[in-house]
C-alpha cells in the first residue's frame, strides 16, 4: 500500500526532477498527455498547466494515490491502471513516467514497444532513480540480508532494476526514436532533528521500505527499521544540523518515428 502523505513528505526533493524532465519536451499543442505512474497527482495537474488544451491523463496502480489524486480537483482524468497494460491508442502525443519504472521488471522493453506504438513524432519522457548503489541502498540490501529477514526479503530487492543513460539511448535509438539521455545527482540538503528518525530513513520509508513493510509483522518491522536507521546515521552523518544526501537519478526523453528527423 502506498502513502500518499508519507510519499509527500520531501514534496519539493521529489518534485524537482520531474520539472527537469518536462523541462526538455518541446510539444507545443499535443492532443493528449498521459502521466503513468502518476502518484497523488500534483505533479500532473502541472501537465494540465503547460497544455492547458490538451487531454491529460493520470494513471496509477495504487487506489490510495488516484484518490488523493482526485481530491485535486485539477482537470486531469485520474484512473486506476497498470503501467504494464497500458498500450497508446493512436493520439498521444505525450506520455511522461516519472520515477515508477523502477518498480516494473522488464521494463526496458515496455519502453521500446511504447516508442514503437505511438504516433510518429511524439515525446515518450522517462526518469528513474539511479541510486540503487548509494550507501542507503546498500544499507538496506545488508540489513535484509540477515537471517531474521532473509527468506521474506530476498525476493523484494533488486541490486540495480535500471540501466545507465547510454543503453536506455541506444534502446529507443534502435526503436527508431530520436534521444536525449542524462544523469544527473542531486544533493538534496534534508534536516535533521535530534529527537527525529533519521532524515534518510524517513525519506526511505516513502519508497524503497514500502515492500519492506508490507512483508514484514509489526514486530520485525520495528527491528528492521531500527537497525537500517542505525546504518544509515553512520552513512550519512548530521553536519550543521543537516544530512547532505546524493541521490543519482536517469532521466530520457525521446521523439518516435520517422519524423524525428534530428537528434535533439
Amino acid at each position: 500500500m502506498w502513502d500518499p502523505t508519507t510519499y509527500l513528505r520531501y514534496g519539493d526533493e521529489r518534485s524537482r526532477p520531474f520539472h527537469d524532465l518536462v523541462a526538455r519536451i518541446p510539444a507545443e499543442h499535443p492532443r493528449t498527455v498521459v502521466d503513468l505512474g502518476c502518484g497523488p497527482g500534483h505533479l500532473t495537474a502541472t501537465l494540465a498547466g503547460r497544455w492547458p488544451a490538451s487531454r491529460v491523463l493520470g494513471l496509477d496502480s495504487s487506489p490510495e494515490m488516484i484518490d488523493r489524486a482526485r481530491a485535486l480537483d485539477a482537470p486531469v482524468e485520474f484512473t486506476i491502471a497498470d503501467v504494464r497494460d497500458w498500450r497508446p491508442t493512436g493520439d498521444e502525443d505525450v506520455v511522461v513516467t516519472n520515477a515508477a519504472l523502477q518498480w516494473v521488471p522488464g521494463h526496458q522493453e515496455l519502453l521500446r514497444r511504447w516508442a514503437v506504438d505511438l504516433p510518429a513524432g511524439a515525446w515518450l519522457a522517462m526518469q528513474v532513480p539511479g541510486n540503487f548503489a548509494a550507501p542507503s541502498h546498500q544499507a538496506l540490501r545488508d540489513v535484509a540480508s540477515h537471517p531474521a529477514w532473509r527468506a521474506e526479503l530476498a525476493p523484494l530487492l533488486r541490486a540495480d532494476p535500471v540501466d545507465d543513460p547510454a543503453d536506455y539511448a541506444a534502446s529507443l535509438t534502435d526503436a527508431g526514436c530520436a534521444v536525449d539521455a542524462w544523469e544527473t545527482t542531486y544533493v538534496h540538503l534534508l534536516p535533521a532533528d535530534p529527537a527525529a528518525d533519521h532524515p534518510v530513513l524517513t525519506w526511505m520509508d516513502g519508497t524503497a521500505l514500502r515492500p519492506v513493510r508490507a512483508a514484514l509483522d509489526a514486530a520485525a518491522w520495528s527491528d528492521f527499521r531500527a537497525e537500517l536507521g542505525v546504518r544509515l546515521t553512520a552513512a550519512y552523518p548530521v553536519r550543521q544540523g543537516q544530512v547532505y544526501f546524493p541521490f543519482r537519478r536517469v532521466f530520457v526523453v525521446a521523439r518516435t518515428g520517422d519524423r524525428a528527423e534530428e537528434n535533439l
